[in-house]
């Protein structure tokens, strides 16, 4: 399962964000390194496609996909150098596949920390860049001894040379000028600023009619280079302890329409590259976790590696255009279900069957 994990400066919101989207459990308090081991916990990603084809096939169980999450402990100014809970907190971090940085914008006088985001942001780059150059440095000399006897290392040390450069101005590597196959590359050396980013600006409740506003500079700041979502995480964990209609209610009682978390859990599930095929019927109704980019045989393998192993064939239809028919018997009756190979790319929000022999 697919691993984001929240970091941030002490009382930037972390455990109250973790608490939305496991419904509690974690300790949220005003002081800092309240967290100190990680929690993790499991988030369903809402889906109305598969609601509406569970609807359709009258399905006994609707089973969403999920990805998991950790609530990390603060990170400080002087985290690299072991100040906070310095390597225990960067070790933390390594283990997860995307970053989100919880950046505080709400001032509170009984919690302590700063208030702009941008001055978040830059503490929270600035000791992760410090903390990817020292790794940078005692591994590039090793690699570049190496790759005198072994030419396909060569890559990786020419990467590690543009990481180092990069790095040691401060500069992240997602936000530098490395270019895919040199981040490709480095993948396996574990860095922590070349795994992809998303930004979460947590306001105050007075600011819910300024989230554009306030998350501006941040957006200004990133660019293109990680997406910027601005929410009020005190009260989405309030709502989040709610359940169905009551929880509606309270989010339609509190401006917050449909609520932040939805939008913020698709947002982190996109850029892991994930996608969602479903199946569906009167047993079960299913979404489905598969890459970008994955042909029919790796997505029947999310099934089972049986499905995979013997592939023979997909057959395959638009959720929407399922929904329009009816059914699955009547979209083959009337002969809109298409037969895929091998060599098919799965494309998010396909209906898939598969035949398979082992």
């Amino acid at each position: 399962m697919e691993r984001f994990g929240f970091v941030g400066l002490p009382n930037s919101g972390k455990s109250s964000l973790y608490n939305a989207l496991a419904g509690g459990g974690a300790l949220a308090a005003p002081y800092a390194f309240a967290t100190t081991d990680p929690n993790v916990g499991v988030a369903k990603v809402p889906d109305r496609r598969l609601d509406a084809l569970a609807e359709m096939s009258r399905s006994k169980k609707t089973v969403h996909a999920s990805v998991q999450f950790v609530d990390i402990g603060g990170l400080v100014e002087g985290a690299s150098t072991g100040e906070g809970l310095g390597n225990q907190f960067l070790s933390h971090i390594r283990e997860v596949d995307t970053v989100v940085f919880l950046l505080r914008a709400f001032v509170d006088d009984d919690v302590p920390g700063p208030s702009d985001p941008l001055e978040c942001l830059r503490v929270l780059e600035i000791e992760l860049a410090l903390a990817d150059l020292e790794s940078v440095e005692s591994r590039v000399e090793k690699r570049r001894k190496a790759a005198k006897q072994d030419k396909n290392l060569q890559p990786l040390v020419e990467a590690l040379d543009a990481a180092k450069e990069l790095l040691a101005e401060g500069t992240p590597i997602y936000r530098g000028s490395l270019t895919a196959d040199q981040r490709a590359v480095l993948k396996e050396e574990f860095l922590l600023t070349n795994k992809p980013v998303m930004a979460l600006v947590n306001v105050s409740e007075d600011d819910l009619d300024r989230i554009p506003e306030v998350i501006a500079p941040v957006e200004a700041e990133l660019g293109d280079r990680a997406e910027v979502i601005g929410m009020c995480v005190q009260l989405e964990a309030e709502a989040a302890q709610f359940d169905g209609a009551e929880r509606i209610e309270m989010l339609d009682a509190l401006g917050l329409g449909e609520g932040g978390l939805e939008r913020f859990i698709h947002a982190a599930y996109q850029l892991m590259g994930l996608r969602t095929f479903f199946t569906t019927g009167e047993k079960e109704s299913r979404a489905w976790t598969f890459r970008a980019g994955s042909k029919a045989p790796q997505a029947a393998g999310r099934i089972h590696s049986d499905f995979e192993r013997g592939f023979i064939r997909a057959e395959c239809i638009r959720w929407d255009e399922l929904l329009e028919i009816g059914s699955w018997s009547k979209a083959r009756e009337v002969g809109k279900l298409r037969v895929e190979g091998k060599d098919y790319e799965v494309v998010d929000g396909d209906v898939l069957e598969f035949r398979f022999n082992v």
